[in-house]
């Protein structure tokens, strides 16, 4: 997970073959150098948990193209997923990822770790519900979220890494 000012630098460091863009409309990024168009998912929404006039909500469609990415990315290279300052979407959107690709382990695990790798995390309301219906997780992945609480306060998180499969990687 990553801030959108250290996008670059991780880019470079850790060389993902997949990339998740998480702005707002109007500052949504091109494909960055490094990275395949066709394996940058950019989703243009704002970091809102509820409607609120000329913002764009993450809305159910765009949580479902997040998950159908993810399930197509061949997980040979590192993903790496940002937003505007690594702290809300794309921490909802790892927490998902995570859900969407390891059916059987506990919602509750999942969100510990990304709180456990990056304390500054806390996870879009709005996302990780549209994501619980979608995966159909009976409220498990909204009550994993809620019980972790707000994340360290701060403007703008840091770049962590959370192993898509726990005790084996």
């Amino acid at each position: 997970m990553s801030p959108l000012s250290a996008v670059e630098d991780a880019i470079r460091d850790i060389r993902p073959s997949h990339l998740v863009s998480l702005l707002d409309p109007d500052s949504m990024i091109d494909t960055p150098q490094g990275v395949v168009p066709t394996q940058h998912l950019r989703l243009s929404v704002n970091d809102i948990s509820e409607e609120v006039d000329d913002l764009v909500p993450p809305g159910a469609g765009h949580v479902a193209e997040l998950i159908e990415f993810v399930q197509g990315w061949d997980q040979k290279s590192p993903l790496l997923v940002h937003c505007w300052a690594g702290i809300s979407r794309s921490t909802a959107a790892a927490f998902i990822t995570l859900c969407a690709l390891n059916e059987g382990y506990p919602e509750d695990g999942f969100a510990k770790l990304v709180r456990a790798r990056g304390a500054h995390a806390h996870p879009n309301r709005l996302m990780v519900r549209h994501a619980d219906r979608l995966l159909k997780r009976d409220g498990r992945m909204m009550a994993a979220i809620e019980a972790l609480g707000p994340g360290r306060a701060c403007w703008e998180g840091e770049l962590f890494a959370i192993p898509l499969r726990p005790g084996r990687d």
